[in-house]
């Protein structure tokens, strides 16, 4: 059989063509991904319409929820406020009704009071009068008995008790008589005395608290 010869090849022709062999697979992927970045920068720049119309959709969308979510804030504020201002004018209203029956409870004590007062002092008027009369009857020397000059004392006390009431006597004989305090139950022809005056007094009256509790019976001078 005869020896196979083989042919040396230089190494340099051999680098060549591998690197040759290499540029030829690589060139086209370099390009493919070169164009693949344009089309997506091409694609930024100029979107296309269904994909905008669903941008402009979804903006629209979040406009009309955060409307109406303002809405109902708004909403929900008024209706807070107008439950306040409610609450406000019926606390009001009560505070003012509560001081109407502070005031009526008041007046209607101080009434009550004056009654009660009213009618002892009418009861204890008459017992007055019996002191005044059995003391005007007593001569001058009986006043200095011990008897006499303790009924001396116990009226005065009722005369004292009468004035911390502010229960005051009122004043007729020598006065021009007046309806609104004296009750003349005579009249007399007396050319000594001015027209229309108290010249006796039957009955002392009084008043109370600046009212008349009981008119003064009078003899009045035409």
């Amino acid at each position: 059989m005869a020896e196979e010869k083989k042919i040396p090849i230089e190494s340099d022709e051999t680098e060549t063509v591998k690197e040759a062999a290499e540029a030829e697979e690589t060139l086209p992927v370099e390009e493919s991904a070169k164009d693949a970045a344009e089309s997506e920068k091409e694609k930024a720049e100029h979107p296309e319409p269904e994909e905008t119309a669903s941008a402009a959709e979804g903006k629209s969308k979040k406009s009309f929820f955060k409307a109406g979510k303002t809405e109902k804030l708004e909403k929900a504020l008024k209706e807070s406020e107008t439950k306040l201002q409610e609450a406000h004018d019926r606390i009001q209203r009560q505070m003012a009704e509560f001081d109407n029956f502070r005031k009526r409870t008041e007046k209607e004590k101080a009434a009550s009071f004056e009654v009660g007062a009213r009618n002892v002092i009418e009861k204890l008027l008459p017992v007055v009068d019996s002191f005044e009369r059995g003391l005007a009857s007593l001569d001058e020397a009986d006043k200095e008995e011990p008897f006499e000059t303790g009924m001396l004392q116990v009226y005065k006390q009722l005369e004292k008790i009468l004035e911390d009431l502010e229960v005051k006597p009122i004043e007729a004989v020598g006065k021009p008589f007046d309806a609104e305090l004296h009750n003349a139950v005579m009249h007399v022809e007396d050319e000594e005395q001015p027209e229309n005056t108290i010249v006796e007094e039957f009955q002392k009256g009084y008043t109370f608290r600046g009212t008349v509790i009981r008119y003064s019976m009078v003899k009045v001078a035409n």
